[in-house]
């Protein structure tokens, strides 16, 4: 669970940074707004390790159990009316981030570190009555639609009662002509979606809970650029409508496309968290590996240095 810290934790969030150019490890955009005094979302220190079995010992039964720190000393927040993309390899342990948030922990987890939310520090048993009310997940596979129920009834979830029915239900057919679903999608099922229609319905499905902040899970794999950009810019209307985006992606150059905000993620933490805008030169950028990735963009000619890279 997410460890408690002083008496100080509500100052710490209640601060006014508005005029900081860094604070808590980051550095802001121009849609950075501290609404309330707070971030939406902060992040501190959070690690994350796991009790596992030494698969170096010939005999299971007498194998040891070891600790693996996947995740340390991670910070990283997002402010209402942002989007911020977490970018990093592929397996770095970016969804671990993601979990964290949601309250979604293995069995043989240890997390530590503080989680803020809407101004408000919160253990775990706060971060699970969250989820679904007040944070969203969507998630980076098809998996997580239902292949025998039709998407319709998925997207409206399960409802309070019967005033809370018709109200899920009219929420639904406004997502879906928003989102340019037709009202006939409701009747399909997932496999008689495109590629693009069942991301869509993913993130209907996180929005009609109404969050204030959403955790995107890589959204946008399998599919091609045209559709990747759409996915993002429905990320994007939501944000600029006042939520919050945690974007987790490995692919920089969208990430660069639509986020206001980047954490770069390596060796299990995020060492540098900063405004798209700074991307323009490596000079605006303070970590070695940041400026690799700078330099390894397409439109930069992949251009390394002399000597070698850093990372």
């Amino acid at each position: 669970m997410v460890e408690q810290s002083n008496e100080s934790a509500f100052a710490h969030e209640q601060t006014d940074h508005a005029s900081a150019e860094l604070h808590h490890h980051h550095s802001h955009a121009t849609a950075s707004k501290h609404i309330g005094g707070h971030h939406l979302l902060q992040v501190e220190n959070l690690g994350v390790s796991f009790s596992m079995y030494d698969s170096s010992d010939r005999c299971f039964f007498r194998a040891r159990k070891r600790t693996v720190q996947v995740i340390h000393d991670l910070s990283v927040s997002v402010h209402a009316g942002e989007i911020v993309a977490v970018v990093g390899a592929s397996g770095s342990g970016k969804t671990l981030l993601a979990d964290s948030v949601l309250g979604l922990f293995e069995p043989n987890a240890t997390v530590t570190g503080t989680i803020w939310f809407d101004g408000r520090q919160c253990d775990a048993r706060d971060l699970e009555r969250l989820r679904g009310r007040g944070i969203s997940l969507v998630p980076q596979s098809s998996a997580n639609l239902d292949p025998l129920m039709k998407v319709g009834r998925q997207v409206r979830g399960v409802a309070k009662d019967a005033e809370d029915a018709k109200r899920r239900a009219a929420l639904q057919r406004e997502l879906f002509a928003r989102y340019g679903l037709e009202p006939q999608v409701a009747n399909l099922y997932p496999f008689e979606l495109s590629g693009g229609m069942v991301r869509r319905v993913l993130l209907c499905c996180a929005l009609v809970d109404e969050p204030k902040l959403i955790v995107a899970d890589e959204p946008t794999p399998g599919l091609d650029l045209d559709l990747a950009v759409r996915a993002l810019d429905d990320l994007r209307s939501f944000a600029d409508g006042g939520g919050g985006v945690l974007l987790i992606t490995h692919d920089i150059e969208l990430a660069l496309r639509v986020a206001d905000r980047v954490a770069v993620f390596k060796d299990g933490t995020v060492v540098e968290e900063t405004a798209v805008a700074n991307f323009a030169s490596p000079d605006l950028l303070r970590h070695p590996f940041t400026k690799e990735l700078w330099r390894a963009l397409p439109d930069h000619d992949f251009d390394i240095p002399k000597g070698g890279g850093t990372c």
